[in-house]
């Protein structure tokens, strides 16, 4: 409403959240609004037409009023007193503006009015809510910034609106750089083709994931990184821009890479003839989905032989997943193997996937699967046999798509016959079998393993120790390794841990290596007759074989009934 130009549009007046009173040339109310109805508590009816002092009776305020009205005078945010029906007078802040018309000059003056308390109030909730919503905007920020991939947001025409901390530390571009710039000339890429995933999230709405790709940092530094992208839309569900995140996995493919190199199979120590005819059966086992059960005593390397299938396979690229079968509780076990729903037992407190499910189409490897339970066996079997399973406290059914690894140090044959391994199992993953021989039977292949861990614990502990005293390589090579290569390992390290030169020497071995030589020229001294020199065999050949009667007695060359003869004889039962 324009004042001078009179009251020209009444629902205007009458929409106007502030109070607005009309006073005639007679001084008599001529208007009065419902925001004046509510903020004095009168009816229209009850004041039209009543003189001014009806609503204004301090007589400073009557005469701002007669002012404006006799000498065209305006005023701006001007306290008054207007009487109230209920509450007797209340304080209002006022504009009150004389009204003109070209012919008869004033006729009249408009009084607009706020009620000072509720201005107060409605101040006060302002700021409030400007509170709110700045702590709001604040936890928005820290969350946003928090994230440990990066993320950027962008406008349909790709300029980047949001830019976190984690961006800023994977680009090098600060959020002041890219903030307003074309995402593109952010984030750099070698080939233009690695940027088409966030297009097709643009222009077709539709979300990618795990795109893999190369930027190039602010200051040209290479990094690989792995994205996502997913549409942004607004409250009316209109299509805004979209959001990308993104991880450094530069550590990750540079440790693939070195796992790759580390797993070739001409990279695993072996020239003895027992080890190539098995690097010939793995050559033969990576084109296929069979499962394999790895054999072997503790320490001769399953899990390697586990990973450079896996490596080398065309399931390479997806994930490895090592459990030890042994290391988990009965109860525990089936929960990490299968995984759980909430609430399945007490303290699931989420679902969780198990290691079936996390293999996903790569390779899941259990190790020391002779200790499972009969329980688990079971269930494996099923499991095996049906290729799907339930996560524990689950009704549906989930898809197995890894290839199967097993290993054990037990003779699964012997424990079948114990009847602590179920023999349907065992043909289920028994389809390829890699036997490892002890390292005591491989010793073509000691030297070239001693050579291999000089040269990692050299790099390892910078030092340059490339000799082995003669005295010390004897007592080396006359140990029976019971520990096998994992023993081996761990008594090289040990010897760099003491040795203070560039020569490992006796004196540097551990005392097990050491006491094991003294023994075993004490064993031999005490020999007195054939019979003295026949168990002493029997009993050296019953510590090779990990007490397998049958693997003793071929290794002896006699019937395992003669073996069983000669260590009751010598009381060796």
């Amino acid at each position: 409403m324009n004042p001078s130009d009179g009251l020209t549009n009444n629902n205007d007046f009458f929409s106007q959240p502030d109070g607005i009173i009309v006073i005639d040339r007679e001084k008599k109310i001529i208007a009065f609004n419902q925001a004046a109805c509510r903020l004095t508590g009168y009816t229209e009816n009850e004041i039209l037409t009543k003189e001014l002092s009806a609503v204004f009776r301090n007589p400073d305020d009557v005469q701002h009023i007669v002012n404006s009205l006799t000498g065209e005078t305006n005023y701006s945010n001007l306290p008054l007193e207007i009487s109230h029906a209920e509450k007797g007078n209340i304080n209002v802040m006022s504009s009150i503006i004389p009204m003109k018309q070209h012919s008869q000059g004033i006729i009249g003056t408009i009084i607009i009015f706020r009620d000072t308390l509720e201005m107060i109030r409605v101040y006060n909730e302002l700021q409030s809510k400007n509170l709110e919503l700045q702590n709001e905007k604040n936890k928005i920020e820290a969350i946003f910034n928090s994230r440990t991939e990066g993320t950027f947001t962008i406008d349909m025409d790709w300029k980047i609106i949001l830019f976190n901390r984690a961006a800023e530390n994977i680009t090098g571009f600060t959020s002041k750089e890219a903030i307003g710039k074309d995402c593109r000339e952010i984030f750099l890429s070698n080939e233009p083709k690695d940027i088409n995933h966030l297009s097709v999230t643009l222009n077709k709405r539709i979300p990618t994931y795990s795109n893999e790709i190369i930027i190039e940092q602010k200051g040209g530094r290479k990094v690989h990184v792995r994205t996502n992208s997913a549409p942004l839309f607004n409250a009316n569900k209109e299509q805004i821009g979209a959001v990308e995140t993104f991880q450094d996995i530069s550590e990750i493919k540079n440790l693939t890479s070195q796992l790759e190199e580390r797993f070739q199979f001409e990279n695993i120590i072996g020239h003895s003839k027992s080890m190539l005819k098995i690097f010939e059966l793995m050559e033969n086992v990576i084109q296929s989905d069979s499962n394999i059960l790895i054999t072997g005593e503790s320490g001769t390397g399953k899990e390697v032989i586990a990973r450079a299938i896996h490596i080398n396979s065309k399931m390479k690229s997806k994930p490895f997943m090592a459990i030890n079968c042994s290391a988990f509780a009965e109860t525990l076990l089936e929960s990490e193997l299968f995984g759980h729903e909430k609430g399945a037992f007490t303290g699931a407190l989420h679902t969780k996937p198990g290691r079936f499910e996390l293999a996903g189409e790569g390779t899941l490897f259990l190790d020391e699967i002779g200790d499972l339970s009969q329980q688990i066996q079971v269930k494996l079997l099923r499991v095996l046999e049906t290729r799907q399973f339930e996560r524990v406290g689950g009704t549906q059914s989930i898809k197995l798509n890894a290839r199967l690894i097993t290993a054990t140090n037990k003779d699964l044959e012997e424990e079948i016959k114990a009847e602590r391994f179920r023999e349907d199992l065992y043909y289920r993953i028994n389809v390829i079998n890699i036997h490892l021989p002890p390292l005591r039977d491989r010793m073509e292949d000691f030297l070239p393993l001693v050579n291999y861990f000089l040269k990692r614990f050299n790099k390892k502990f910078n030092k340059d120790i490339k000799i082995i005293s003669p005295s010390a390589l004897r007592l080396m090579q006359d140990y029976n390794w019971p520990g096998n290569i994992r023993e081996l390992e761990n008594a090289i390290e040990h010897a760099y841990v003491v040795c203070k030169g560039r020569e490992i020497k006796r004196e540097h071995l551990p005392d097990r290596v050491i006491s094991a030589s003294e023994n075993y020229v004490e064993k031999y001294k005490s020999i007195k007759s054939l019979a003295d020199a026949e168990k002493i065999l029997i009993i050296n050949a019953l510590e090779k074989s990990g007490g397998n009667r049958q693997k003793t007695a071929s290794m002896l060359g006699i019937e395992r009934t003669t073996l069983w003869r000669k260590m009751k004889t010598y009381n060796l039962l």
